[in-house]
């Protein structure tokens, strides 16, 4: 038996599948469709929940004094004699795509949890409002040397399945030394979601974001973001931002270690000026773009997070009932 307190961050460096399933609770304070005048500043402006064409095709008739002459259908006229315009009703099915980023980078974490335990229960949470508000739902899953896909779908079965794949270990990676670095890189993700993803589809980007500087990164987003709507979820751990106190301590990436001093004058300042610069260098970046950047610590929990911007029906007496989640599944 599971007892759930969404209002702590997420805990532990592996992703916890009864964690993800007991998460459907609290989601129903979420509402995925909203976006609230927080998200729109963070995006540099108001902008069209609908991306791409936002209009389905419906029909073909005659034309009537007052349709817009842009609509006429060229091939019908010419093949009846008469003129015939095109009808066409907006598109509201907006499918949700949920990109999370599994590299090794994300297997990091020094306080509560791995930045991949973050990522995953934002993801879930997120899937459980959108099959709650009878959205399609799919994911893709970014790992060090390969990926998992599945299309969206109105299913609870493939929001089970995606869950799934979030709570499967990361297979130990040596893509610098096997010659599969490409295959890790951020610009590979979003190739891969330009693949999947539909029109008009609104896409959650979950990840560090390490390599999104790189051109072909900047170049593959610019291209994604003309058709879709994308959230971008920045994932971080303190001590990405901070070094810590004074001291001589054994630091490693998985295949070299090494000693560092962060007694050495001046290093913990530039350290953190590094940092800073670099997360406002993608927020420049994707706001340029029009797209949101949520951040997401592992000190805050995922909750309290989407609650923020996507907060739905539920009150405060119903957020505060439902606090502590007990799962016996």
């Amino acid at each position: 038996m599971l007892t759930l307190d969404p209002s702590q961050p997420a805990q532990g460096a592996a992703v916890d599948i009864a964690r993800l399933l007991a998460l459907r609770f609290p989601a129903r304070q979420l509402d995925i469709r909203r976006r609230r005048r927080a998200l729109a500043q963070l995006s540099g402006g108001q902008r069209s929940n609908f991306r791409g064409r936002g209009i389905e095709f419906e029909e073909v008739r005659g034309y009537q004094p007052g349709d817009d002459i842009r609509a006429i259908d060229w091939r019908v006229t010419a093949r009846t004699g008469s003129a015939h315009t095109k009808l066409f009703h907006e598109e509201r099915e907006r499918p949700v795509l949920l990109v999370v980023d599994q590299r090794s980078s994300m297997q990091f974490g020094s306080q509560n949890c791995f930045k991949l335990v973050l990522a995953a229960e934002i993801a879930a949470l997120l899937a459980w409002s959108a099959l709650a508000s009878n959205e399609r739902v799919g994911g893709l899953l970014m790992r060090d040397t390969d990926h998992w896909e599945m299309r969206p779908r109105n299913s609870r079965r493939t929001v089970l399945a995606l869950l799934s794949a979030l709570a499967e270990p990361p297979a130990s990676s040596q893509a610098a030394d096997s010659g599969d670095a490409e295959k890790n890189r951020f610009s590979t993700l979003l190739r891969s979601v330009r693949r999947v993803a539909r029109p008009g589809s609104s896409i959650f980007i979950i990840s560090d974001f390490e390599g999104a500087e790189d051109d072909d990164a900047r170049e593959e987003l610019f291209q994604l973001a003309r058709h879709v709507e994308i959230t971008a979820i920045h994932c971080s751990d303190p001590l990405e931002a901070q070094l810590p106190p004074a001291g001589r301590y054994s630091v490693t990436d998985g295949q070299a270690r090494a000693d560092l001093d962060t007694g050495i004058f001046g290093l913990s300042q530039r350290f953190a000026e590094l940092y800073a610069s670099r997360v406002d260098g993608y927020q420049q970046q994707l706001q340029r773009l029009g797209i949101p950047m949520l951040s997401a610590s592992t000190t805050q929990a995922p909750l309290t997070l989407l609650r923020n911007i996507y907060g739905g029906a539920g009150s405060p007496t119903e957020a505060s009932d439902s606090a502590k989640v007990t799962n016996g599944g």
